[in-house]
């Protein structure tokens, strides 16, 4: 029993085979994928392929890099795709500070009015940070997100940073980076991060696993994901894995999967 919390199943690199894509996630064993919202406009897409499949569910929000384009009309946009069958969070929202692709005080304001959005809804959070440690957790802080949860998505720090985050009440999705023969901070982190508070994912198509490392990255190879975790806290990678699943349906307030 695997799952993959953050996928972007309607972007371009799916287009000529998404429905053979799906179809792999569910011979390698995943009950739960959550299709994130990939830019403006995006969340009705989400919202209309997770109809068509029972193991799909989606998010709605504004990435940071998008922030710049953030009105009134996205607003309602974000509110009334939230609001459809399947919604399980307004993510992915955050900062990023390293391609600083819209100005980084636009981004703050608009990490904060997604938050209050979600918090309105009573929906968790997605968060995506880069490079912006500080502001992030303080903006969380700040905004009480804590008491709507939510999930750091791709989880990129150490263990200083974990604790962050896990003192917020927040999990920790990990992705293909930790996987990555460099990353010792980041596996540190895995390692100490609490069974119960861990995630899998794989930002597919981006940050494809090792040994796959340079093609395009699918929902089915989150099973990579959770054996290099497994073996870092010297577990079976089906514990990690049923953890994991049973994580996601707890933060995103799903139905359990049979097991």
């Amino acid at each position: 029993m695997h799952s993959d919390s953050h996928a972007h199943l309607t972007m371009q690199p799916f287009d000529d085979d998404r429905d053979a894509v799906i179809a792999r996630a569910r011979d390698a064993g995943l009950v739960h994928i959550v299709t994130i919202s990939s830019y403006i406009g995006d969340a009705a897409r989400c919202a209309d392929l997770a109809a068509r499949h029972d193991f799909i569910h989606f998010s709605a929000g504004v990435h940071p890099h998008e922030a710049k384009g953030w009105n009134v009309e996205v607003a309602r946009g974000i509110r009334d795709a939230a609001r459809r069958p399947k919604a399980v969070a307004i993510g992915e929202i955050g900062l990023d500070y390293h391609y600083d692709l819209s100005p980084r005080d636009v981004q703050r304001d608009v990490f904060r009015a997604q938050i209050r959005l979600a918090r309105d809804l009573g929906l968790p959070v997605v968060i995506h940070t880069r490079e912006a440690w500080d502001d992030t957790l303080a903006i969380l802080r700040d905004e009480g997100a804590a008491a709507g949860g939510g999930i750091f998505h791709c989880f990129s720090g150490g263990v200083e940073e974990a604790r962050g985050c896990l003192d917020l009440g927040f999990y920790l999705s990990f992705a293909g980076p930790v996987t990555f023969k460099n990353a010792r901070g980041l596996a540190d982190a895995a390692a100490f991060a609490p069974l119960d508070r861990i995630l899998t994912e794989t930002d597919a198509p981006y940050l494809t696993p090792h040994p796959h490392r340079g093609t395009r990255n699918e929902p089915a190879r989150v099973v990579l994901v959770s054996e290099k975790i497994a073996a870092l806290k010297g577990l079976a990678p089906e514990a990690v894995g049923e953890a994991a699943t049973r994580n996601l349906e707890a933060a995103f307030r799903i139905a359990p999967a049979s097991r």
